[in-house]
């Protein structure tokens, strides 16, 4: 599996020798951002799916920072925050504004549909796809923590028990009697 994940992602050297990461080598260049095993790769996925769904431009940046602190697979990690994009979004944020509200237990609250992606100005629609995130207010952001907590922690436990058993199958074919 690692043999896999390695052809995808940069390696040590490559990110040593990039003139825009030069002034944050002492950081970004910790063995354990760049190692691959099945604990940095859990939290990685883990971290990735957390920050995914940090609203703007902000999930690769907090998904580095989380990196940094929690000491896992970096480039892994800013791979997982791609699944919540254009396409996602939308479907994330409702399931998001569905679990608020049974967390938050006010049933008063309607849904408002999200705004249509009208013309070719994505610009726009980014702007109203924000205003329509700030109306729903208090249940959406109790549902995307909710939501990005429970994302994690399922994907951290899918990623630890995938790995192991992977691990499990590779081993008996290993220690398999000749057939």
């Amino acid at each position: 599996m690692r043999k896999h994940l390695k052809r995808f992602l940069p390696d040590h050297r490559s990110v040593s020798e990039n003139r825009w990461l030069r002034p944050f080598a002492s950081t970004l260049l910790h063995p354990r951002l760049w190692h691959l095993n099945r604990h940095s790769a859990a939290g990685a996925v883990a971290v990735g799916m957390f920050c995914g769904l940090i609203p703007g431009p902000l999930q690769m940046a907090s998904a580095a920072l989380c990196c940094v602190l929690f000491r896992v697979n970096l480039p892994l990690a800013l791979l997982t925050t791609l699944y919540s994009n254009p396409l996602t979004i939308v479907p994330l944020y409702m399931l998001a504004f569905g679990l608020g509200s049974l967390l938050v237990g006010n049933g008063e609250l309607t849904f408002t549909p999200p705004p249509e992606l009208g013309g070719f100005d994505p610009a726009r629609w980014a702007s109203d796809l924000a205003s329509w995130a700030m109306a729903l207010g208090r249940p959406l952001a109790v549902g995307l923590i909710a939501l990005a907590a429970g994302l994690s922690l399922l994907s951290y436990l899918a990623v630890r028990w995938g790995w192991r058993l992977w691990l499990m199958r590779q081993w008996r074919r290993r220690h398999a009697p000749p057939a």
